[in-house]
């Protein structure tokens, strides 16, 4: 294995490609997507534990949409177990994607623990909506966007989310170590963060454009309601483009000794 070094108009492409990949199996993506934060919702309600078990979920199943984003540009269709497929190769694959998803909670827990001894309490998703409808309101995003919590913990989960990029596939494709994949993954996107850096602008362009043009077909077909009835359809999909994305940044990231992509191991064989 071996980092590979691309020039900063590479983030632009990856945008691209998974846009293109997400519209050749768009269920499939959107799908497995979904079932992802259906199990993630259902955890997050189990008392005590239940938000450390979801989050420990997160690096495992960004490895199975990046495997379903693998299968896709490979012609093939992603089949529901995709999604687990950092648990399907081997007892020693396994107990490194355990032990890299317990760090993955640890981490973010602490980053929220910082943001709010530095400057009071994160506000969660239910704080941006009213109470009595469910309904997002001007005042409460304003008072979000404002909230020194909310930037203390962007700006402390920066290296974090660099850490943690690639670090799943290195250990499921690579074989690597949980803390060495760590270590690999925060110097490929600092090498990177030129394309890095593209990249995530070129997402944040994406959604403002799919933002402007749900708000236009809001105003054609009556308001509010309209808005509803498109809203999470919209969201669902771009979520899962952006997922079906990363799997590009960690192929253009790293190669084998022969340049070739990693192959999966046969299931049950953990080399």
């Amino acid at each position: 294995m071996k980092l590979q070094l691309v020039a900063p108009g590479t983030g632009l492409s990856w945008v691209k490609l998974g846009v293109k990949t997400f519209f050749r199996q768009p269920l499939a993506m959107s799908g497995l997507f979904f079932m992802f934060m259906a199990v993630v919702s259902v955890l997050s309600v189990v008392p005590v534990v239940g938000t450390a078990l979801s989050l420990a979920l997160v690096p495992a199943a960004t490895l199975g949409l990046m495997a379903a984003a693998r299968e896709a540009v490979e012609g093939r269709f992603p089949m529901p177990l995709t999604l687990v497929t950092a648990f399907r190769q081997g007892a020693d694959r396994t107990r490194s994607m355990l032990v890299l998803g317990a760090m993955y909670a640890g981490a973010l827990l602490l980053v929220l623990g910082v943001a709010t001894l530095a400057a009071g309490a994160v506000p969660g998703p239910a704080e941006l909506g009213d109470a009595t409808n469910g309904e997002m309101t001007p005042e409460r995003v304003r008072t979000t966007l404002f909230n020194p919590g909310m930037w203390w913990a962007m700006l402390v989960y920066v290296p974090v989310l660099m850490a943690f990029w690639h670090a799943p596939a290195l250990v499921h494709w690579h074989g690597v170590s949980p803390a060495k994949s760590l270590f690999f993954s925060l110097l490929a996107c600092w090498r990177n963060k030129g394309a890095m850096l593209v990249y995530m602008a070129g997402w944040v362009g994406v959604f403002m454009l799919v933002g402007l043009v749900m708000s236009l077909l809001s105003a054609l077909l009556g308001g509010a309601a309209a808005m509803n009835l498109v809203l999470y359809p919209a969201v669902l999909f771009m979520a899962s483009m952006f997922h079906t994305s990363i799997y590009f940044t960690f192929r253009d990231s790293f190669l084998t000794e022969d340049g070739a992509e990693p192959s999966t191991p046969p299931t049950g064989d953990p080399t």
